[in-house]
């Protein structure tokens, strides 16, 4: 269940850190009744961000498999396989 709260209660910062860590969802802040902003984790923040991310890339690789911008397997693997290692 979401967790609201109204934005007088974000003068206790020690409180609303400890309820962004606590939990795994966002906590929405309502301002005169109506929301205002929405706080999280950062771990929360940085593993939404990561699921944006690996959506966005996805989604570009339906599109270019749509497209027909298709690439044979065996012959990827096999130029990668053929690749020179460096040492870094």
């Amino acid at each position: 269940m979401p967790r609201i709260i109204p934005i007088r209660d974000l003068r206790d910062t020690g409180k609303i850190s400890e309820m962004c860590n606590a939990s795994r969802e966002p906590i929405y802040i309502t301002k005169n009744g109506y929301g205002d902003m929405v706080i999280m984790s950062m771990a929360l923040y940085e593993e939404r961000l990561a699921q944006l991310e690996m959506r966005e890339k996805i989604l570009a690789g339906k599109a270019q498999a749509d497209s027909g911008e298709l690439l044979d397997g065996p012959d990827t693997m096999s130029t990668i396989g053929n690749m020179p290692i460096t040492d870094q």
